[in-house]
């Protein structure tokens, strides 16, 4: 036991620093996704700003920007709850709060934009596309970039959070199923929107591709709930 220690405090370094790292490539990254889409979401600022429903909540530009103006309000719940869960003893605690704050940080806003009814809600009947692939050329790049974008903190952060969804087929069918859920709400609300296969199929696929990234946090996750079981 004793020749373990120099290795695990060793290796410990390496780790801290490759956080860090995967940290500032993050936080870089959202920065320049915000500084190219600057303009447009400014135009949403002033409306925004006065607290006015119409004009920022139910239009795309607005939710954005509430999204990234509330990161300072989910960073410190999200510290909130790690330093509760750190008093009571309870291991990965940042991991866990981090997860759930960014589940809820990061799916939500998606959720209300793909709920929100067009100029026709009410007034225009459903609409289904069932065949595959046949609405991805409509969708364009930001269209697809948006969907995949619907679940993927989901997929991210879920196996991070719940050990129970730690394994690609699980978040493979809890996207799809929660994919499968927003369309059917658009169709039977009648939003004057299209429920498509492909969106399913593109969300689904965000999902899974964000579970890939996180996969390296899963076992430490996994580990820790069989540690307490144990006990």
């Amino acid at each position: 036991m004793e020749g373990m220690t120099p290795n695990a405090s060793l290796s410990a370094p390496p780790r801290r620093t490759r956080g860090f790292v995967l940290l500032g490539l993050a936080v870089l990254g959202l920065a320049s996704a915000v500084f190219a889409v600057r303009r447009p979401l400014m135009m949403s600022a002033p409306v925004c700003m006065a607290g006015r429903w119409h004009g920022c909540f139910d239009t795309f530009n607005g939710v954005v920007l509430m999204t990234l103006v509330a990161l300072p309000l989910a960073a410190l719940v999200a510290w909130a709850l790690a330093r509760r869960r750190r008093a009571a003893g309870v291991t990965s605690a940042w991991r866990m709060s981090l997860a759930e704050v960014g589940i809820v940080h990061g799916t939500v806003p998606f959720l209300w934009l793909t709920m929100m009814p067009g100029a026709g809600a009410g007034v225009v009947p459903g609409r289904l596309s069932l065949v595959p692939l046949r609405d991805l050329v409509t969708m364009g790049p930001l269209g697809i970039a948006g969907n995949l974008l619907v679940f993927a903190s989901l997929g991210f952060f879920a196996p991070m959070r719940f050990a129970a969804l730690a394994s690609l087929p699980r978040i493979l069918a809890l996207a799809a199923g929660c994919s499968v859920l927003v369309e059917t709400a658009q169709y039977v609300l009648r939003l004057d929107r299209v429920s498509s296969v492909d969106d399913v199929l593109v969300n689904t696929a965000g999902a899974v591709l964000a579970a890939l990234a996180s996969r390296r946090w899963w076992h430490t996750s996994s580990h820790t709930s069989a540690i307490c079981r144990a006990a």
